[in-house]
């Protein structure tokens, strides 16, 4: 089943919405609705990889402080 645009637009909000500690991010659907379902998918892919790379940056700098 594939996702509307409607769908991948509120995931990306959603995805920028993943820490509490962070303004919440919201998208007016408006400025999205000119771009096609692939571009959207990009974005979504974009921002899991960045997310996925910080998380690592993260597990690296925690790595640190473990005793071995």
């Amino acid at each position: 089943m594939e996702s509307t645009k409607e769908q991948l637009i509120a995931d990306i909000e959603n995805l920028l919405n993943r820490y509490d500690e962070v303004k919440p991010t919201h998208i007016n659907p408006e400025l999205l609705q000119f771009l096609d379902r692939q571009t959207l998918l990009s974005i979504i892919d974009s921002i899991l990889r960045q997310q996925e790379k910080t998380n690592e940056t993260n597990i690296e700098w925690l790595e640190q402080f473990k005793q071995y």
